[in-house]
């Protein structure tokens, strides 16, 4: 009798491990390719100053209706939600390239949705290029 008690507990094990399989790979599964919408997300900026570049982040995401969630200069990333009816997350992210440019990556979410579609990073990367220029040239 002991042995038939153990029967449901391996079942329900078994069948649990393939659902999380299953989301897993849903979760891994994108219509772009990666290589494709990382290009999307990054732009290189002719800067070596981490910390400015994220203050232009800061600035241009509050410019373009994000609510600042956090900033931490030491790993060189950004966090804002933009509330109008849906939940836009972006995180941005700065590193150093090379010795004389900084790559800036951004990766957005809509409610819980990686976005692929471009038009929100062109949007994001237009207002930063236009701030980056204006905080170069020093111009307020």
């Amino acid at each position: 009798m002991k042995k038939y008690a153990l029967l449901p507990v391996v079942f329900a094990n078994i069948a649990l491990t393939g659902c999380q399989t299953t989301s897993m790979n849903q979760v891994m599964e994108t219509s772009e390719s990666q290589v494709a919408i990382r290009q999307i997300q990054t732009r290189a900026f002719d800067t070596t100053s981490s910390t400015k570049t994220l203050r232009t982040i800061i600035a241009t995401l509050q410019d373009l209706g994000f609510v600042i969630d956090k900033a931490d200069d030491e790993l060189g990333t950004v966090s804002g939600t933009k509330l109008n009816g849906y939940s836009l997350r972006m995180t941005v992210t700065v590193r150093p390239r090379g010795k004389k440019q900084t790559l800036v990556r951004a990766n957005a979410t809509y409610n819980v949705t990686p976005v692929e579609d471009p038009q929100p990073y062109q949007q994001f990367f237009t207002a930063l290029q236009k701030a980056m220029f204006l905080t170069a040239h020093e111009v307020d």
